[in-house]
């Protein structure tokens, strides 16, 4: 066999190798996971943003609060914690991963929600603060960032069940368990639902 056909060989190996590669990838699933897996990532960066332009409007919204409702002690308090709480859950990539950290995550921004709501409320009380330029502009800041929020988890419980439905699918399924990817948890029905009802507060 002369040079010029081993190479003529070695060419053709490699051209049908590439091919056989490609529709293998493509048949089985492999880049549509992989697409998948990006988009569910995208959309869990946005929620996270969401949730930190939350948290940093806390401080300033507190402290415009406490300057006419300081006696509101309690309400103050459980703003403050439930922010803590948030901030003590490490919202990485790998969190998707894992769905007990998950629901931590999930639960501590719950709790966000409903102290911020009693916290509103509360407000309802003291009409100077109603008309405080600075709380009036933090309560437009803070309801921007709830509807911002409610969207991005639209977006991230979208992108998963997609997600969820290929790896679990022929033959999908079986390209996911080679390469290791599993379902990810998701926002469930029950957490709209609890989020989105008003708190009951007892003066």
């Amino acid at each position: 066999m002369s040079q010029g056909d081993f190479f003529r060989i070695r060419k053709s190996f490699l051209i049908g190798f590439t091919g056989l590669t490609l529709f293998f990838t493509n048949s089985c699933g492999y880049n549509t996971i992989q697409v998948q897996d990006e988009q569910v990532k995208a959309a869990w960066s946005e929620v996270i943003n969401m949730y930190q332009r939350r948290a940093d409007l806390i401080p300033n919204l507190v402290n415009t609060v406490k300057g006419y409702a300081a006696q509101e002690k309690e309400v103050l308090i459980e703003v403050t914690r439930a922010r803590a709480s948030v901030g003590s859950v490490q919202a990485t990539p790998e969190i998707l991963n894992n769905p007990e950290l998950f629901a931590k995550f999930n639960q501590a921004q719950g709790q966000m929600t409903s102290a911020l709501s009693r916290l509103m409320v509360v407000v309802e009380k003291y009409p100077d603060l109603k008309s405080d330029k600075s709380f009036i502009g933090l309560q437009a800041q803070l309801e921007g960032t709830e509807n911002r929020i409610a969207v991005a988890r639209n977006r991230y419980i979208t992108s998963v069940q997609e997600y969820n439905i290929t790896v679990r699918t022929f033959p999908n399924v079986i390209t996911a368990k080679i390469f290791g990817y599993d379902v990810k948890p998701n926002f469930s029905v029950e957490n709209e639902k609890e989020i989105s009802k008003p708190p009951q507060v007892q003066f």
